[in-house]
């Protein structure tokens, strides 16, 4: 790793303190210690300045057979620390931070693995420190709207809306199955449908034809756990469409969704997915009808426009086609056969997003700001949503860097800014925005919060 340091003065207002993980998981601060972020093998200091506190709803997990990386604050540098130096002989662990929706990891937590270390689970592992007796995070806020804020989701109310649906909806499996994703799996999505807000869930396709390293619902000889079960049955268009109507009927500005995490491609559902809405649009013309998917079948799509969808994400982790192969491992289709999809969305006057899944140290290098700048200036997309990407980050840069070349970083929310003042008409955000709310014009992304 590159052990060159940038705010590696005494002072404290330049460093953030480290924090680690003993045998037990009990997480405490490390005096002496600094606090230090990666991204791929750039190395550097948390500072209050490109840290926040951590955003409520964020996570603090350790991450086993691993050693945290830190910065010796007496010997004025880095060093892995191989054990707890308060218990001579015991073994010490790094702290990361799974960050709440809205927030862009500008760092991962440092550390180096051990010889026996297993992948890491499928979350986003965000640097963490503590300072002035908060924990502060490596991460910018991209979007503020609070539709998966925890403090709005009560447990009581959202059971109240399972009582509710399953009396005007009794025999709907689509139901039930959002019943799961709200109540066992602690979906948003599915919580939101249930509480009559913003954005509800409609998964529907059993099947996907890419093998996406970081899939959370379907993980095949990886050593990776699943996040949770794809769905196993496809549900009925009239089953799709009561769904959609309950939610749109109920909710002002509201957003329907096919492609959801506990599922495959909905293009591959197509023949349930097209009569559904047009059942919707035959019943109502509110509400925004919107599919996450590859964009691996244009002419799909296409279809699925005609037929009464208003916008389109597209999956993405990077606009190159090696680095987006070496990902989304695509089984039958091509790179060019997603980017047929965004022009054909774009020609038809279709709201286009991409679902770019970022992680410091690729999406900030130069190679890949560039490439993504380039793609922009032919594919003028109306969103990119920057969504951390839920994977081991390791493994990742190993798999990106054997696909393509990658420079030092220039850093997240740097890469940020770059793209807003080339294209200041594109929106950036996290959350797919209800029609009411598709603008056109320049756009600004927050600072940092201090």
């Amino acid at each position: 790793m590159n052990k060159a340091l940038k705010n590696s003065g005494q002072d404290r207002t330049k460093w953030i303190t480290a924090v680690v993980a003993d045998a037990d998981g009990r997480i405490f601060d490390l005096d002496g210690y600094a606090a230090v972020g990666m991204a791929g093998s750039d190395l550097r200091m948390l500072s209050p300045e490109d840290t926040v506190n951590l955003p409520f709803g964020a996570e603090l997990m350790y991450l086993p057979n691993r050693m945290p990386v830190l910065f010796n604050l007496a010997r004025k540098k880095i060093e892995t620390l191989r054990e707890n130096p308060y218990e001579p002989g015991s073994p010490i662990y790094p702290v990361a931070a799974f960050n709440s929706p809205g927030y862009v990891i500008s760092r991962v937590s440092a550390y180096q693995e051990q010889s026996n270390a297993s992948h890491l689970p499928l979350f986003s592992y965000g640097a963490v420190g503590w300072h002035k007796n908060r924990f502060r995070s490596a991460v910018f806020q991209i979007d503020s709207e609070p539709r998966q804020d925890l403090r709005l989701m009560k447990r009581a109310d959202i059971i109240a809306g399972v009582e509710r649906m399953r009396k005007i909806m009794p025999e709907n499996r689509l139901r039930r199955h959002l019943e799961r994703c709200a109540l066992e799996y602690g979906c948003p999505a599915g919580k939101n449908f249930f509480l009559r807000r913003y954005e509800a869930p409609l998964p529907t396709s059993r099947a996907c034809n890419a093998r996406c390293l970081g899939c959370i619902s379907l993980q095949q000889d990886s050593g990776i756990a699943c996040s949770q079960n794809r769905i196993d049955f496809t549900p009925d268009p009239e089953e799709i469409a009561q769904v959609a109507l309950a939610h749109i009927e109920r909710v002002r500005n509201s957003v329907v969704s096919f492609g959801q995490g506990c599922e495959g491609d909905p293009l591959l559902a197509a023949h349930v997915i097209q009569p559904a809405i047009e059942m919707i649009r035959a019943g109502t013309g509110r509400g925004t009808i919107n599919m996450n998917t590859n964009g691996s079948m244009p002419d799909v799509l296409k279809r699925l426009f005609s037929s009464g969808l208003d916008s389109v994400r597209v999956s993405m982790n990077s606009v190159r086609p090696d680095c987006y192969a070496a990902y989304f491992r695509p089984v039958s289709y091509e790179f060019a056969d997603v980017i047929r999809s965004i022009d054909a969305a774009l020609e038809m006057g279709k709201f286009v997003s991409i679902n770019y899944l970022n992680l410091p140290g690729f999406t900030d290098s130069p190679e890949e700001v560039s490439a993504l700048t380039n793609f922009l200036e032919t594919h003028r997309v109306s969103q990119i949503q920057w969504r951390n990407l839920n994977y081991d980050p390791l493994l990742y840069w190993k798999a990106m860097n054997q696909a393509s070349q990658n420079g030092p970083p220039v850093g997240m929310h740097q890469a940020v800014e770059q793209v807003r003042r080339r294209f200041p008409e594109i929106m950036h955000g996290y959350f797919n925005p209800p029609r009411e709310k598709w603008t056109s014009g320049p756009q600004h992304v927050k600072p940092f919060k201090k």
